[in-house]
């Protein structure tokens, strides 16, 4: 074995097993960040990963070596505000591995071997593949989404965007009782991926919008919509949809966009943000690791660590690419 850290009291060494490429390591490769967060100096990316316990630190119990486990990248700090209120999600000192936003940045995942806070891992059981247990994040971010709606038994949903978050909300709204769910994207791919995680009904709007627009009759028809394209259309055409006292949970991010707010007001509709996760982390990996959320279907394409350049490069082509994983074992 190569030579690596050891771990410290508390932590665990990991050889790491497998890496989703999120969104926002997307942007620092294409463009160097997103919006106000830049890469201002040398960063490892990555922050949906899973990995093998090769050695325990002091005092770590409840974890084993050969263990897989998943890695939450969250790191509230415990002692500001809003942690002080039971509000982590929100800390004002959080470390996000694999985050720019902050100096000196974050370093991520995306390494063959990680010491981490064992309080940080998750086991995955046996039944699951590593790349599965490595969806655990984006899976946690689709939970809290889906909590911020309140109760969804029964009620019919849109899902805007079929992207990797957009299909495991369909999973995470059909698991918390969704009667329906239909889904809108540009992209026949990702709308067939959409249909294995759940989805009642799929619509291309970019060939089709007419049958999205059937949802505007009376009012709207949705009681819920998940917005998870960032694209101002879809946003538009969910408060089209959405009927009144519906409830849009913006999930998506962007730059500024224009809102009909005259529509918002007179259908007197419920607009909320959501952002990461909580305590979701722990519930996502549960469903993952006795597969009561299949995310084998999103999983599009895997790359060895050693062609990270062919996998960023696949994962920005949408018309193929849903969720890209690296790996990191022979």
């Amino acid at each position: 074995m190569e030579a690596v850290a050891e771990p410290g009291k508390d932590e665990v060494l990991l050889k790491m097993a497998a890496a989703g490429i999120c969104g926002s390591d997307l942007h620092y490769y294409q463009h160097g960040g997103f919006g106000p967060v830049r890469v201002r100096e040398p960063i490892i990316p990555g922050h949906e990963g899973s990995g093998y316990i090769t050695a325990l630190g002091a005092g770590v119990s409840g974890l084993a070596t050969g263990d897989l486990v998943a890695v939450n990248p969250s790191q509230p700090c415990g002692t500001c505000r809003f942690c002080r209120e039971d509000l982590p999600i929100h800390c004002q000192n959080m470390r996000f591995m694999g985050s720019a936003m902050r100096l000196p940045h974050e370093q991520g995942m995306f390494r063959d071997w990680l010491v981490v806070p064992a309080v940080q891992c998750f086991p995955a059981g046996s039944l699951v593949t590593a790349g599965e247990a490595a969806c655990a994040e984006p899976l946690a971010v689709c939970l809290h989404a889906v909590s911020q709606a309140g109760d969804l038994d029964g009620k019919s949903v849109l899902v805007t965007g079929a992207g990797p978050i957009g299909a495991l909300v369909v999973a995470a709204a059909r698991h918390a009782g969704a009667a329906s769910v239909v889904v809108t994207d540009l992209a026949d791919a990702a709308l067939q991926r959409a249909s294995a995680m759940g989805a009642t009904e799929t619509i291309n709007v970019r060939r089709a919008p007419e049958r999205l627009t059937v949802f505007e009759k009376d009012k709207g028809q949705f009681d819920v919509v998940f917005e998870c394209s960032a694209a101002e259309p879809a946003l538009r055409s969910a408060i089209a949809a959405v009927r009144p006292r519906g409830l849009i949970v913006q999930v998506g991010v962007t730059g500024d966009v224009t809102l009909p707010l005259n529509a918002l007001v007179s259908k007197e509709l419920k607009l909320i943000g959501s952002q990461r996760f909580d305590i979701e982390f722990a519930l996502a990996l549960d469903l993952i690791a006795d597969r009561r959320i299949d995310v084998r279907a999103i999983i599009s394409h895997r790359f060895r660590i050693d062609e990270a350049v062919q996998a960023f490069e696949q994962a920005g082509d949408r018309s193929a690419a849903c969720k890209v994983q690296l790996t990191f074992l022979p």
